[in-house]
């Protein structure tokens, strides 16, 4: 994501933080001045949520190395003014793997919280009147910061467990859910939920609070993307890369000239191409590079071509080659064959193939 600084990594899990992170530190510390506290208190409450964002990255990590041996790589833990965000390339599909990738982010802020119990002195707080406790919570000191971070972690588990997609919580419902209606079946009923619970949200944020609009959109959109997502792969299962292939497609010469291709693209409805030579695909040249060339329009295919792609086999799965769209965020494969070249699908294609899959189902 654009504007997100990268702070590290883990177990090769690039950890990243968007710019947006520092409107949420610059607001907690307009607050504070709102309510007349001194610059102690200040930096005691942007220290807890650093710390707290430290937490957050440690329930990202229990997602991705609970991901890890599945098999499931993350490209990066991204931190938002609203939590963390660990891109996962999928969700396991088998229930009982699903259960414990979702379960292990809150299970780690669990862990966090009971360390915390062990130090926070209870006893202390639970013997001071309400007025006591008012002004001992109000002053500056440690234990009232690892009091914080314990309700913190508390309050993650709990906020991360409401059964709406994209959190935990809907990702835990689904999997329960799977073992007896099936994954698009309970996808539909835990989003369906997810999105229920974000109207609500929406509202509440009216009325109380405006950082509850921004939750409720996230989690709305999260959850009918999650279902349609889902739908999609459902609708592509036990079909093969060959059934959606494009196969009236323009090859290109690596001595075609970049005009020439500028022609064709003016001339039909093709937008990336294939670049042959004596029977063998050399490269590809996508809309992007004719666009970025334009200016050049004597340079040679062989210039502005991309030497180093993918192939698919005609005889793979389409779910494979929708995840590896989504993935790798490049839509136009050449389709091989028995070693030769028969076309290429694309993700307009693919998007195509679904929705008329879909229409014959209706």
């Amino acid at each position: 994501m654009k504007g997100a600084l990268n702070l590290g990594s883990v177990s090769g899990i690039k950890i990243k933080v968007h710019w947006t992170f520092t409107l949420l530190l610059v607001w907690v510390a307009f607050i504070e001045i709102q309510a007349g506290a001194d610059l102690t208190r200040i930096l005691l409450n942007e220290a807890l949520i650093l710390v707290l964002f430290g937490c957050v990255v440690l329930h990202e990590l229990g997602h991705a190395l609970t991901a890890k041996r599945y098999n499931i790589k993350t490209k990066n833990i991204l931190l938002l003014p609203i939590g963390g965000v660990a891109s996962l390339e999928k969700m396991p599909e088998k229930p009982g793997q699903e259960l414990l990738v979702a379960i292990a982010g809150p299970a780690v802020n669990v862990v966090i919280a009971f360390l915390l119990a062990l130090v926070v002195p209870f006893k202390y707080y639970l013997g001071l009147s309400a007025t006591e406790m008012t002004e001992v919570l109000y002053t500056p000191s440690l234990s009232n910061f690892l009091l914080y971070l314990f309700i913190a972690n508390i309050m993650l588990v709990v906020f991360n467990l409401i059964p709406a997609f994209p959190m935990d919580g809907g990702r835990v419902l689904r999997a329960l859910l799977s073992y007896r209606l099936g994954r698009v079946e309970a996808t539909r009923i835990a989003s369906g939920i997810g999105q229920t619970l974000a109207v609500v949200f929406f509202v509440l944020g009216l009325f109380y609070n405006p950082f509850l609009i921004l939750i409720a959109l996230f989690i709305f959109f999260g959850a009918y993307a999650e279902n349609q997502m889902v739908q999609r792969t459902s609708l592509l299962k036990g079909h093969l890369v060959k059934e959606a292939t494009l196969t009236n497609i323009t090859l290109l010469s690596p001595v075609n000239s970049l005009q020439e291709v500028i022609d064709l693209l003016l001339a039909s409805t093709e937008k990336d191409f294939i670049v042959m030579d004596k029977d063998e695909v050399v490269g590809i040249v996508c809309y992007k590079d004719i666009i970025k060339n334009a200016k050049t329009p004597c340079a040679l295919v062989q210039e502005i071509m991309q030497k180093h792609f993918k192939t698919v086999d005609a005889a793979a799965n389409l779910t494979e080659v929708m995840e590896m769209i989504g993935r790798e965020k490049h839509g136009f494969y050449p389709v091989i064959e028995d070693k030769k070249l028969i076309g290429a699908i694309d993700q307009v294609n693919l998007s195509e193939f679904i929705l008329l899959k879909s229409a014959s189902l209706n």
